[in-house]
């Protein structure tokens, strides 16, 4: 007798196979492939029509005024009288950097001090806080830069004798000037010492760490890290003309990179991006895998594998068809090791740091600030106030609602063990509320960095004002505005990086 169930089975499981238009696998690929196609179909189409009618209208859309004299001057900034337009715009990226940094740096630190002060027992503290809260983050900013600058241009003229501190600080309607601390000749040599006290440091923390995990006592294995570095910088200061010899280093490397020819960081930048992309696709296969082995993959998973790996593949195409790269990371990196071998290459008796008080000069009939001291312009100025005062308002209200977040029970204990309020703060409170308090500050930052664009309306040559100019002199309006957005998310996507770096080492890892 034939077994015909057994015979039949594969035409079973044949006829009961999903068609290929009804599969949900084959229609979701489908799906994102065609999307894909005519997002970069409509791109094409669009480009085409606006290079078509730009051609039209006589607008060039080249980059070469980059390569040209832009016929311009500029208030401030590393150069003044820029040779060519990429340097003109560089000399914009340089002011506009300087004062994101000095901007998030000081509005940080404000921005603790008021939100610790809105949560202060002392009433006039409290209020004080309060008031500099509601006032500032409901005033537009650009509003409160007129201001300063309206405040700034009225102080009294500058003259050879001016207060309100003489020969230490300056205030007048040219701006604010103060002493100037700077390094030096031999600041690269005194690093070195630096550098190796902080090595030591990291080993004698541990080793404290390690003594306070043991025996439970006190050692204060932070406070002798720095200890450390600070021995390790003051006796730099007498020995640092002993690192000299590393200058000789860096020529060798200068020297080395040129000789090398092209096709060597072509063969280096390919394999890393070969190799970054394959380390990312073993990684995320190693953490699909199950215990026994087995390896689970949906639609998405390997969406982002095929990505990966033709990521990969055009990064090697461009390097491999861009030359103009490889030669550019060559030339760069020589004219980095040279500076550096000048740097160490000074008289052994050159000091670390060096400082200068603010002076003023007289060439023609009107007194100026000379360049000894650290000069703040009254753009310079009206911008950074305006930018530090308003985002500190809203860090402080960051600050304060991180604290708040912390359980309540946890400062009641800390204080029934003894600890004093200060301790409290600074050793239960504030990492606690350091998760909460840095997501929506490092949104602040992204908003001070992108905020110093209104400084066009004071004057100050930031990254705007700079491209404006240089747009009026060459008609150039689309390529300079495509290195402005190019610019600020770059910056962006830096400061993101940054700080969800510090995001998820301070994030609770939960088993």
């Amino acid at each position: 007798m034939t077994d015909t169930s057994t015979s039949s089975s594969p035409r079973i499981a044949a006829s009961a196979r999903t068609p290929l238009w009804r599969d949900v696998v084959i229609l979701k690929w489908v799906a994102q492939v065609s999307l894909l196609i005519v997002v970069l179909s409509t791109m094409w189409f669009l480009a085409n029509q606006a290079g078509d009618n730009l051609r039209a209208r006589n607008i060039s859309t080249g980059f070469d005024f980059l390569n040209r004299p832009p016929d311009i001057q500029l208030s401030e900034g590393i150069d003044t009288k820029p040779a060519t337009g990429g340097r003109a715009l560089w000399v914009g990226m340089v002011n506009t950097m300087r004062m994101a940094v000095a901007g998030i740096f000081f509005a940080t630190i404000l921005g603790v001090i008021v939100g610790l002060a809105r949560l202060s027992d002392n009433w006039l503290v409290r209020r004080l806080g309060s008031i500099w809260v509601e006032t500032l983050r409901n005033v537009p900013l650009l509003v409160q830069m007129i201001f300063y600058f309206s405040v700034l241009t009225s102080l009294p003229r500058l003259g050879l004798v001016a207060g309100p501190i003489n020969g230490w600080l300056h205030i007048s309607n040219k701006g604010i000037s103060m002493p100037r601390v700077f390094i030096s000749d031999g600041f690269y040599q005194w690093l070195i010492v630096v550098l190796i006290g902080a090595v030591a440091a990291h080993y004698i923390r541990r080793h404290r760490t390690r003594l306070h995990d043991e025996t439970g006592a006190q050692t204060a294995p932070t406070l002798w890290a720095l200890g450390t570095i600070a021995l390790f910088a003051l006796v730099g200061l007498f020995i640092h003309p002993v690192f000299s010899w590393v200058g000789g280093i860096f020529g060798a490397i200068a020297d080395l990179l040129d000789s090398l020819p092209i096709i060597v960081p072509q063969v280096l930048l390919c394999a890393v991006a070969l190799g970054a992309g394959t380390r990312w696709i073993l990684r995320f296969l190693s953490a699909h895998r199950s215990v026994r082995g087995h390896l689970s993959l949906s639609d998405d998973d390997w969406f982002r594998i095929i990505f990966i790996a033709l990521a990969s593949l055009v990064v090697v195409f461009v390097v491999v068809r861009w030359t103009g790269l490889s030669s550019w990371i060559l030339n760069s990196g020589r004219d980095l090791f040279g500076v550096m071998e000048a740097k160490f290459n000074v008289d052994g008796a050159a000091r670390p740091f060096d400082a200068m008080l603010p002076d003023i000069v007289q060439k023609g009939k009107f007194p100026n600030y000379g360049k000894n001291g650290l000069t703040m312009s009254i753009g310079f100025a009206a911008v950074f106030f305006g930018v530090v005062f308003y985002t500190s308002a809203f860090i402080g209200e960051n600050v304060r609602g991180g604290i708040l977040a912390v359980p309540k029970g946890q400062t009641e204990a800390a204080l029934a063990v003894g600890l004093t309020r200060g301790q409290t703060l600074r050793r239960v409170v504030l990492p606690q509320a350091f998760r909460v308090i840095l997501p929506p500050t490092g949104n602040q930052f992204l908003n001070l960095t992108k905020n110093t664009s209104l400084a066009i309306a004071v004057g100050y040559s930031d990254m705007v004002q700079v491209g404006t100019t240089v747009f009026n002199q060459t008609g150039k309006t689309l390529p300079v505005v495509a290195i402005w957005m190019l610019f600020y998310l770059s910056c962006s996507l830096t400061l993101s990086v940054i700080v969800n770096w510090f995001n998820v080492r301070t994030q609770l890892v939960e088993r």
